[in-house]
């Protein structure tokens, strides 16, 4: 018995995650490895018109895990949840048109996500040749907001070392992953021609660190974005979403765009007129309110997968995939990661998994 009692004990403290609070003499780009027992998937569930569905129970989820059926052990739907949220900002030039209205949507978005509560922190990555971590993680949403309002686009655009550095280089809050949890803002058009790490690079370390990345497109309707993949798959893969308030429902009602011909071009004619001017701010700040709602009402379930199976997986650094169901709402639209590593690399975040 006591050895059943030790064993018992043994594997329940192998699967709490090894995290720390960051100290006073914490460095940047500390390193890290640990295994991943419990995993966390954070859930959108929308209907068909998009939105959210907010009534839901543990039983009504279902997840997968290569296919097979989880316990799941724990559900939460609390209002505000903790959360640690990275703010990467695009700093290229492709960012200047209609910087001064992301500027004041990206304030609204920090003062919503970090109201002054210790639950929720935040850090500010700025990008453009390269990325700089303006603000490390903190709960005063006055020092992001600092930084921000002293921001000026210019060069080119170095996204996914920014997710490299969201990664590897700011400090923890103890508890991470789980709670808090993870989350990192990108407000860009997904243009990247500086980085020195590559799209599957990144995308492979924010799965290992049970990131979800959501995205705020900078991109203008009616402009070609040959980028737009990139955030569609950063997010999706990730468990969140792209929002485009620049998109083609904010000209239906502005005489003139995008059907007048001049010499000049429409944008060039429309760009400063006030309707025009007032459904791009509209459009900004209804997708900050998207974003700052899911991101504050999601499901958190967690659930501990076949230990064996992940053992083998881990070791062969097999990327295993997950899917959460609504039997009983099958027409429900599902957001959630797909899937995740069962070991954790080193470079990760420090002290993360």
């Amino acid at each position: 018995m006591y050895r059943i009692c030790l064993g018992t004990l043994i594997f329940a403290l192998s699967a709490i995650p090894q995290t720390k609070p960051p100290e006073q003499n914490d460095q940047p780009g500390a390193r890290f490895t640990s295994t991943s027992n419990e995993v966390i998937v954070p859930v959108t569930a929308t209907d068909e018109k998009g939105r959210f569905i907010s009534n839901l129970e543990a039983k009504d989820f279902r997840i997968l895990d290569e296919g097979k059926p989880q316990r799941i052990s724990f559900f939460s739907h609390n209002e505000r949840q903790p959360v640690v949220i990275g703010f990467l900002i695009d700093q290229s030039n492709n960012m200047r048109i209609h910087w001064q209205k992301y500027q004041d949507a990206i304030l609204e978005l920090v003062w919503n996500l970090l109201p002054g509560d210790k639950k929720y922190s935040g850090y500010l990555i700025s990008f453009s040749n390269s990325a700089e971590l303006l603000v490390n993680t903190t709960s005063d949403s006055e020092k992001l907001a600092d930084k921000i309002r002293k921001m000026k686009p210019g060069g080119g655009s170095a996204l996914f070392d920014a997710i490299y550095k969201a990664c590897t280089t700011r400090s923890l809050v103890q508890g991470e992953p789980y709670e808090p949890r993870r989350v990192i803002i990108i407000v860009g058009d997904g243009h990247d021609n500086a980085s020195k790490k590559s799209r599957a690079e990144v995308l492979e370390l924010a799965q290992r660190n049970l990131v979800t990345i959501y995205a705020m497109s900078s991109m203008a309707f009616g402009f070609a974005n040959e980028d737009k993949d990139v955030l569609e798959q950063l997010t999706t893969e990730t468990g969140g979403h792209v929002e485009y308030p620049l998109n083609e429902n904010i000209y239906k009602d502005i005489s003139g765009y995008l059907s007048n011909p001049q010499d000049a071009g429409n944008y060039a004619l429309t760009v400063g007129t006030g309707g025009y001017a007032a459904e791009i701010s509209k459009g900004i700040f209804q997708a900050i309110t998207g974003i700052s709602g899911e991101i504050t009402t999601q499901y958190v379930l967690r659930y501990v997968p076949d230990v064996d199976e992940v053992k083998a997986d881990a070791k062969a650094r097999v990327f295993r995939r997950i899917k959460v169901e609504l039997p009983a709402l099958p027409n429900a639209r599902i957001r959630a990661r797909i899937g995740y590593y069962p070991a954790g690399v080193p470079g990760s975040i420090p002290g993360a998994q």
